[in-house]
This record gives structure tokens, sequence and C-alpha cells, in this order.
């Protein structure tokens, strides 16, 4: 192996195998997992950077875009806040990367892994840098597997096959964050001094163990909450799925679900009333915290798809993907125009047009824009 393909010696290359829907998920979980991550996430095209940064940021993140669009200025303005740490998270375009000298990278992460594997070297490259240790995170596809082999021997590397981390554990290791930072807290006594009797007034009838609990619970709670049901990320899809739907009814994958206020009951009433179908059309309904499957009979699915597809909820979009069925070839004529895009995508959607007949808050939240 020529020397100039080899990898890092101290980059770690691990794997995980999600289904595509996940990915976005798996990376939200891969961040949570890692407290302290100072990380790269790399995608393929300039659209999918902004996308992904700007999800991020909606979702909590200390994340920011690095793309071509971006002026001059802009770039510097990022690579300023990434540089300082105001950033944990650079989502970039391997184009945009070039020249990015930056050495506590922890983590490279490949939303999407590179079209080539020395690209996929130059990437990781960007951890572990004067002589420090790092990973190089890959979230991929099963059908991305064999791209990964070609890496291999292309850069001398070996690639570990990671589970991606469950709910307990993304807390445990949260929850261990915190409680090495209030034990390497700087204490300002002087500052404090003229505040503790009321303190100690205040917590005088908690015990030390109380007063614990309590303290991490403030930070605690809302990732304990969070993950509670958090849904297994791993395998080939999630609980439910390999059991193909009734004949005359196709299968849909929305991305919506408890997260987002609905459940089995409500779900089923937001899709029939916003596609204005009767409510037992769906003939079968699985809401799960971030997603749901639902099946539909045919003669209602290219309704569904028209009516929610790219359409808003929550100022979030809705994305419908079609499973498939035992009638799969009439379902995909139906779904998909002559172009083989789906039928009522954003292009056709009229700005602030509300749907939903009487659907209580949810239908007002519920809009198709351009």
């Amino acid at each position: 192996m020529d020397k100039k393909n080899s990898g890092n010696e101290n980059i770690e290359h691990i794997y995980y195998t999600v289904q595509a829907r996940d990915k976005y998920a798996a990376l939200k979980r891969v961040a949570d997992y890692y407290p302290e991550i100072f990380a790269i996430v790399f995608c393929r095209t300039r659209a999918e950077t902004q996308e992904i940064a700007d999800a991020l940021i909606k979702d909590g993140y200390n994340a920011d875009a690095l793309h071509g669009d971006l002026s001059q200025s802009q770039r510097d303005f990022v690579m300023k806040r990434y540089r300082s740490k105001s950033l944990q998270m650079l989502v970039a375009t391997d184009v945009a990367a070039r020249g990015i000298d930056v050495d506590d990278v922890s983590h490279v992460i490949h939303f999407n892994l590179a079209d080539d594997p020395e690209s996929y070297t130059h990437r990781s490259g960007r951890t572990a840098r004067a002589g420090k240790s790092g990973t190089s995170i890959v979230i991929c596809t099963p059908r991305d597997v064999s791209k990964l082999r070609e890496i291999e021997k292309f850069a001398g590397c070996s690639f570990k096959k990671a589970m991606v981390p469950d709910g307990f554990e993304v807390c445990e290791k949260q929850l261990m964050a915190l409680v090495r930072k209030v034990h390497h807290v700087k204490v300002d006594q002087k500052t404090l001094e003229r505040y503790l009797p009321q303190v100690y007034e205040e917590l005088a009838e908690l015990s030390r163990e109380d007063i614990i609990h309590r303290f991490m619970s403030i930070e605690f709670n809302r990732f304990a909450e969070y993950y509670r049901n958090a849904p297994d990320l791993n395998g080939s899809g999630p609980k439910g799925e390999s059991k193909p739907p009734k004949s005359g009814s196709v299968r849909f994958f929305i991305n919506l679900g408890k997260m987002d206020g609905l459940d089995d009951a409500t779900m089923s009433r937001f899709i029939a009333e916003n596609s204005e179908f009767p409510v037992t059309d769906i003939t079968w309904c699985e809401v799960k915290n971030t997603f749901t499957l639902c099946d539909v009979t045919i003669a209602s699915s290219d309704k569904l798809m028209k009516a929610l597809h790219g359409a808003f909820y929550q100022d979030r979009m809705v994305r419908v993907e079609s499973r498939g069925n035992r009638d799969a070839g009439i379902a995909s004529k139906r779904l998909r125009g002559k172009d083989g895009r789906h039928r009522g995508e954003r292009g056709s959607f009229q700005k602030g047009k509300s749907f939903g007949k009487s659907f209580g808050k949810s239908s007002s939240s519920f809009k198709r824009r351009k």
C-alpha cells in the first residue's frame, strides 16, 4: 500500500448502518452520545449541507453550514465561530472544507460518503492532528457498506461496525458529563459567600442525596424525557414494518410522530381530514416516537401523497414515502408522474393555505408553502 494512501493510525474508523429516513436521527444521536464533540459533518451538496445545518440549529445544537453559496465574509464569520469553539458541529461540503486548519477536531462525520475513496481519506484527515487521536464516523445505509470495503483497500484502514446508541446509553453519557462538569467547575467562594446563608436556609430540610438528585435533574430531565421512548435506529427497519400491508392497501412512512403531539387516533384523523378521504380508508396506523407508518387503500393513496408530501406541519416539512404493497406496480404508477417525481411535491403548493376541517390546533399548523 502506498504511504500516500494510508490513513492516520490515530483515527478510529467506525460506521453505523441505518435506514435512509433515520440518518438525521442517527446524527443527532451521535452528537448527544459525545457531549464534548467538536466535529465536521460532511454532506455531498450545498443544499443538503444547509438543510442539515438548519435542522441542527432548530433542534438546539451549536452548528452552522460552510458551502460555496456563502460569501467570503460569511465563510470567515462561520470559521471564526468554529475555531473559537462557539460551534460544536460544522456542516460542510468537500470543496468548502478545503484549507480548514483546526487541530482539535474530535470527530469527522460522513452524513453521506464521498464519491471516491481518496476524498474519504482527505475528510478523515481533518481529525487526529498534531499527534492527537480522533474518530471518523460513517452514517450509511445497508447498500453503502460495499463502498466501505473499497475505502479500506485504498486507505489501508479498517472499519468497525457499531450500534447506534440507544436512549439509555445517551442519557448515561450526558449524566456523567454533567457530573464531571460539576466536579471540575471553578468555585468563586468570595462572590458566593453573601448568598450562602439564604441558600443553606432554603435547602436545610434536604439531605445531601436529595440536593444531588434535584440539582442533577434540573439539567438532566430534558434528555431523559426526550429519550424515554427513543426508537432503535439499528437494523433493517422499525418494528412492525416487516409485515406487509393487506392486499389493496399501500403502506406509507410519514415523518411525524409522538414527538409532534400525535398518537394513533389523532394521526389517523389528521391524515384523513387533510387528505379529504374517510378515516376508514386508513386500514392500519402505528405512531412511533419520530415517525408514523400507516396503510391506506389504493383508492385514497394518491390523495394522501398529494395533500401531505412537502407540506408543513408546525413549521416542519412533512415527508411521505410509499413503502409499497402487493399491488406495488399499480401504486407506483398512481403515486408518480411521468417525470418520476411524487405528485403534489413542493412546487405546486400555495403559500399560506391551511388544510384540515376541524382538527383543533393541528389544522391551523398544517400548511402548504412554495
